[in-house]
């Protein structure tokens, strides 16, 4: 993509994105599967699990190890795990305050785009010290399909009165990337667990290495009503 971006808002993914909280959902599952007897494949089942909702993982290990798989338990293993790593707090990604510092000051529109929880969504973001910063929150329990559907971002474009073309998406993952590109929106990627697939790095706008590097390319190439 060539030119100028003409933004109204940027939509942020926050798990993975502005959140270090992927590695901490990661660690906690393999250790919940090792604990389990699951060992065998646990690091590359959770791998693929990335981005997703919770209720697409669950049927990925049902899938994976059968009807009789106790997932209860390992759902109750898993949140032991994370909020014990949680208990220090949760640390923001690279370039998260510099980020959202500069969107507010430009007076651009943002909002939160999660496959996560209503629940989750409020904790996380309040566990990083960034919840007041957004009006706009969208979560799994506003639309029926979660990501890789898009319609969490339509949902989002549409709560902030703009079309989705006109909206900058950043993600971490794979199927994040999905979403927001069937969306129609800009997507920006910067890579957390899962580096992009080819077909992943055909949908993006950019793949950066931090929201540092993203702060940079809107500046150089987002069209704001006040300059970033």
């Amino acid at each position: 993509m060539n030119g100028k971006w003409n933004v109204g808002a940027v939509l942020l993914d926050m798990d993975g994105t502005l959140l270090d909280t992927e590695k901490v959902y990661f660690e906690s599952l393999v250790a919940a599967l090792t604990a389990g007897g699951f060992a065998d494949d646990a690091v590359t089942l959770c791998h693929a699990m990335v981005g997703l909702p919770g209720p697409a993982c669950e049927a990925m290990l049902l899938d994976r190890y059968g009807a009789d798989f106790p997932l209860a338990d390992i759902n109750r293993a898993f949140l032991v795990n994370r909020d014990r790593l949680m208990e220090a707090g949760l640390p923001l990604k690279s370039g998260t305050l510099e980020l959202l510092d500069a969107l507010a000051a430009a007076a651009c529109p943002m909002a939160i785009v999660t496959s996560s929880s209503r629940r989750s969504a409020e904790r996380n973001l309040s566990l990083g010290g960034i919840r007041a910063r957004f009006d706009t929150v969208l979560t799994l329990d506003d639309v029926t399909r979660g990501k890789p559907s898009p319609d969490l971002y339509l949902l989002a474009a549409t709560r902030l009165g703009l079309a989705p073309q006109a909206c900058i998406a950043v993600e971490d993952s794979n199927h994040g990337v999905a979403a927001s590109h069937a969306a129609g929106a800009i997507t920006i990627m910067v890579p957390d667990m899962t580096p992009p697939t080819e077909e992943t790095r055909a949908k993006c706008a950019a793949v950066l290495p931090d929201l540092n590097a993203v702060l940079a390319m809107l500046r150089e190439r987002g069209e704001f009503g006040r300059r970033l």
